[in-house]
């Protein structure tokens, strides 16, 4: 007996030790509950990237970007005589300004610019007067694009770079007229000057004015005799040998195709289309319509310069 009462404290305190342990362990961690979602927050719209402002002075591939003031371009375009019919192309077109005027005019205008973003540029401007279909721009190099068909070719340039592209606008079509923005052309003397006077220019206001001349450097037979020429751009000396002796050539003048001189005292004037002279003598000096044909080819030295 008294060894069973010994073992039922024993029991009891093992079931309340056993107890207590149990109540004396920490409680499971409840289970984190997942956060409500965030709304997705909207990225930021992309800034529209600010479009290209040119600065006075800026530097291009051959001449800094100084523009003409509109004054002066719409003086350049009249002593051109531009016209419905002519298709202008000017070299180094910058912000587009004289495209686009010639395009309000209603002439088909073309322009050659080395910077892209100037070509971008120009293109929106012309979009904003509303004339892109008649004036276009292209990214190119002057001095080795293609103007050959043009009528009418304007440039604000330097010098010596205008000098530089002197050969090639000699080989233009005789009749193109060509305005330039304040340089010349060396020996080249100009048919005309014009000054800007507006309020908007204060230096480098003047532009100058020239008709690219027939090529007739050579000896051409003529009813009266034979012609020999000397050219010098659009003036030529020369003598015009007939029956009565040799006379010396005065005054002559090339002024696109048209042709006219003095010799003997009788005036001649006529047009010269490649290789045929229709020459025809001053009414005053019994007129007459003198067919020539070039007798022997003289190279063109002044042609090339």
């Amino acid at each position: 007996m008294s060894g069973s009462f010994r073992r039922v404290p024993l029991l009891l305190t093992a079931l309340v030790l056993s107890s207590g342990l149990a109540l004396a362990q920490p409680a499971a961690p409840e289970a984190a509950k997942p956060e409500s979602a965030k709304p997705a927050q909207a990225a930021p719209a992309a800034k529209k990237p600010a479009e290209f402002e040119p600065e006075v002075g800026q530097p291009g591939k051959d001449v800094i970007w100084v523009p003409t003031p509109q004054d002066l371009v719409d003086k350049m375009l009249d002593i051109a005589g531009l016209r419905p019919g002519d298709y202008l192309i000017d070299l180094g077109s910058g912000d587009g300004r004289t495209v686009i005027t010639a395009a309000k005019r209603g002439v088909r205008a073309l322009g050659i610019e080395y910077n892209p973003n100037m070509v971008a540029l120009s293109q929106r401007n012309a979009e904003k007067e509303g004339v892109s279909k008649l004036a276009t721009f292209v990214r190119g190099d002057i001095f080795r694009s293609d103007f050959s068909k043009a009528t009418v070719v304007t440039m604000y340039l330097l010098p010596q770079i205008n000098v530089k592209l002197r050969p090639t606008i000699l080989r233009l079509r005789p009749g193109t007229r060509v305005v330039s923005h304040s340089f010349h052309m060396d020996e080249w003397e100009p048919d005309g000057t014009i000054g800007g006077n507006g309020n908007d220019c204060e230096r480098f206001c003047s532009a100058y004015f020239w008709v690219v001349p027939a090529r007739v450097n050579g000896t051409w037979r003529i009813r009266q005799g034979t012609l020999s020429v000397k050219q010098e751009f659009q003036t030529f000396t020369g003598t015009l040998r007939t029956r009565d002796g040799t006379h010396k050539v005065e005054n002559g003048r090339l002024r696109g195709e048209a042709i006219s001189f003095t010799a003997g005292g009788t005036k001649y004037s006529g047009t010269v289309k490649g290789r045929r002279m229709s020459v025809t003598v001053d009414p005053a000096a019994k007129a007459e319509t003198a067919p020539a044909e070039r007798a022997a080819q003289v190279p063109a030295k002044n042609q090339a310069r």
